[in-house]
């Protein structure tokens, strides 16, 4: 028990209730003990909102630590991700398998399952990445939005959990806040509730240095019911948690007013308590001041049993929930199990055979935003769990199929979001939902600004989850805009996130083939850039063979004679190759033209496959409408490319690409010079 000589002034007010005190004293002593240990890390936030996850878990948190993908449980999420060890210390306290007290003592080392920040599939019980502050918030308003939405299709007795958030006052400084609060406020997401470590500190010192925010009044405005509270009064939690479980209309804020690095005897309160090893002394001060007797990692048998007992009393509800899934009409079962499972329909390839033969059939111009818009009218039909949406440019996007129903706020029952002009909130937030299970979300906005999603993008390939990014008016072929709106340099800067599949067709059965490609792949993010401008049909051949499967194959073989020039290209320039072929094959030289619609597949082929592609002859030339980077690892010191190098400008589109020299007869006079350049 805490000296109660030591509890004065606003150090470590005197507690509500002792035991629970003792109980979120063992979070604070993993925590500080952990980060001596590794000599880094961040002990203030965890140390300060152990008395409110200490309340949370004990009467509130619908979880099994023996069965962590229960898909009913409730989900909680540390968007200040820095605050680590709270998290870490709760999955070892209720008895998680994968995470033993030698994983607390490994923190921040390599190969443990205990990183500076959260990561997922690292260990059982970590929902998310919530690594760059603010992520965590937008990606909880994804996972509450996925409860309702499955709660409408599958009833109360199969879906009915919370969401509960952990953010701190950066989270709230970083503007995707704004649009992920606005968004959650807009739909009404009564079982969402976020808890604000208010404790006015930052790395650099006070908040008030950078910020004059009013929190609640910014909460309040957005739509969300919002109470205070003493972060430390755990009778408040308590009644806090309670009221806001019994509002439904609107997503719950408590501002939890908190100590930073409580109960640290010199730097609880200070930004000292934020980062970094707090000192033998120090962690010496808060043993004395809080009553601890245990030597570092160790956890009193009593207090760990009754921590044990808190991981196993979900026990009860799990085997319950089993029971009514179990007790389910057939029918209602078999799709719930299915899209929990993440398998797919049967036969949803159907949907892009469908297409494809329709296509061929019109045999017509089409822009590939318009038919990856006709693919999903099928696919949609052929799986239901597709969430489709857009950054409010739905009628240039073509994300909505012609069945989807919208989704409003409150009713959940339809299958398109219409995310407002919020593009780092909607790429987030898709995040969420796709994490959440039994949805696969798609979303879409212009490819200039998925500068604004790239953080949540890089997320999704990190966590290696099948969020779908949906990229349209891909390059200078939109033409009036201008140059702030044609994107040039997004394309190689996609293309360097690891394990991120960017998906660039060429026409419309190419686009229909990197849809059936990205939904096969649910360990893998996937990013469509899709055309404004029409593009015509360049493969007219039966069957439902991908040529697109392996990153990149040969379109158009060289003729009369062994292949002496390859012509690559991507997307909306591949005809321009096509062209320039025909050509050069009038000219007397064997010329193949190669088909790249996405470059991280081709990269993971065979060293056979990818000579076969590319071809033994160095004489290449490489056309796409952005820039170069990362072509000349195809094209070589020989090769030249016809593309972009510097930003475009506003004009028709025939006349850009004219004014940039992007056309048929400049990728001929590249051609003729590689010719040169390789023959003499």
């Amino acid at each position: 028990m805490a000296d109660p000589d030591l509890l004065i002034g606003k150090t470590v007010p005197a507690p509500r209730d002792q035991h629970l005190r003792d109980m979120a004293d063992c979070i604070r002593f993993l925590s500080m003990d952990a980060v001596q240990n590794a000599k880094s890390g961040h002990p203030g936030a965890p140390m300060g909102m152990a008395d409110i996850a200490t309340v949370l878990f004990t009467d509130f948190m619908q979880f099994d630590a023996a069965d962590p993908h229960w898909f009913d449980r409730d989900r909680f999420i540390l968007s200040n991700g820095h605050a680590s060890m709270l998290l870490y210390s709760l999955l070892y306290l209720t008895g998680y398998q994968d995470m033993p007290i030698e994983q607390l003592e490994r923190f921040r080392q390599v190969g443990s399952k205990t990183p500076g920040h959260p990561e997922y599939r690292h260990a059982d019980g970590i929902e998310l990445t919530t690594g760059p502050l603010g992520q965590g918030v937008a990606e909880s308003v994804g996972m509450a939005l996925g409860e309702r939405i499955m709660n409408a299709a599958f009833g109360d007795d199969l879906v009915d959990h919370f969401t509960y958030v952990f953010m701190g006052d950066g989270c709230l400084m970083e503007g995707i806040s704004q649009e992920a609060i606005s968004l959650a406020g807009h739909l009404k997401l009564g079982r969402l509730i976020a808890f604000w470590d208010n404790n006015s500190i930052s790395i650099d010192g006070a908040t008030r240095l950078a910020a004059a925010d009013t929190e609640v009044e910014r909460f309040h405005a957005s739509g969300w019911h919002v109470l205070e509270i003493d972060g430390h009064d755990t009778d408040a939690i308590r009644e806090a948690i309670t009221t806001a479980r019994a509002v439904t209309d609107k997503p719950t804020m408590i501002a939890c007013r908190t100590i930073i690095g409580f109960g640290f005897p010199t730097k609880a309160g200070t930004q000292k308590a934020h980062s970094d090893a707090p000192g033998e002394d120090e962690i010496d001060g808060a043993r004395k001041i809080l009553g601890w007797d245990s030597p570092p990692f160790v956890i009193p048998d009593e207090l760990l049993s009754e921590w044990r007992a808190i991981g196993m009393k979900g026990r009860k509800a799990r085997m319950a929930w089993a029971e009514r899934v179990k007790n389910a009409p057939d029918e209602l079962r078999s799709e719930f199990e299915r899209r929990n499972n993440g398998e797919l329909p049967a036969d949803w390839k159907l949907a892009i055979a469908t297409a494809r033969a329709q296509f061929i059939a019109n045999g017509t111009e089409m822009a590939t935003r318009q038919a990856s818009g006709a693919v999903l009218n099928h696919l949609f039909d052929a799986i239901p769990e597709l969430l489709g949406g857009s950054a409010d440019l739905t009628p240039s996007n073509n994300t909505r199929a012609k069945n989807q129903v919208e989704i409003t706020p409150g009713n959940f029952s339809g299958s398109y979001m219409h995310y407002g002009v919020r593009e780092h909130g909607m790429a987030a937030a898709m995040n969420g939902l796709s994490l959440h299970g039994g949805l696969i979300p798609y979303g879409g906005t212009f490819l200039c600004f998925s500068d604004y999603c790239r953080p949540a993008i890089r997320l999704a390939s990190m966590m290696g989850i099948r969020t779908i990014f949906v990229m349209t008016h891909d390059s200078i072929g939109l033409g009036e805009d201008g140059p702030t709106h044609q994107p040039v340099e997004h394309l190689a800067a996609l293309r360097a996130i690891p394990n991120l599949g960017v998906y660039r067709p060429g026409d419309a059965i190419e686009t229909a083939e990197c849809w059936e490609l990205i939904l096969d792949q649910p360990r893998r993010a996937a990013l469509l850039a899709l055309s404004r401008q029409p593009m015509p049909l360049l493969r007219k051949e039966a069957g439902t063979e991908n040529k697109s499967a392996r990153g990149a194959y040969v379109l158009l073989d060289a003729e009369g004679g062994a292949r002496k020039l390859t012509l690559l290209a991507t997307g909306s320039e591949l005809h321009l190759a096509v062209e320039a072929r025909k050509i050069m094959q009038q000219e007397g030289v064997p010329t193949a033209v190669v088909s790249m619609p996405c470059r991280a597949l081709f990269e993971e082929q065979d060293i056979e496959y990818k000579k076969a592609v590319l071809g033994e002859p160095m004489a290449r030339v490489a056309v796409e409408a952005a820039v170069e980077l990362g072509w000349d690892r195809y094209i070589g010191f020989e090769g030249k490319f016809v593309g972009m190098h510097g930003f475009g400008e506003s004009g028709k589109i025939n006349d850009v690409y004219a004014k940039f020299d992007i056309t048929t007869d400049a990728v001929v006079r590249a051609a003729r010079e590689v010719m040169v350049n390789v023959y003499g």
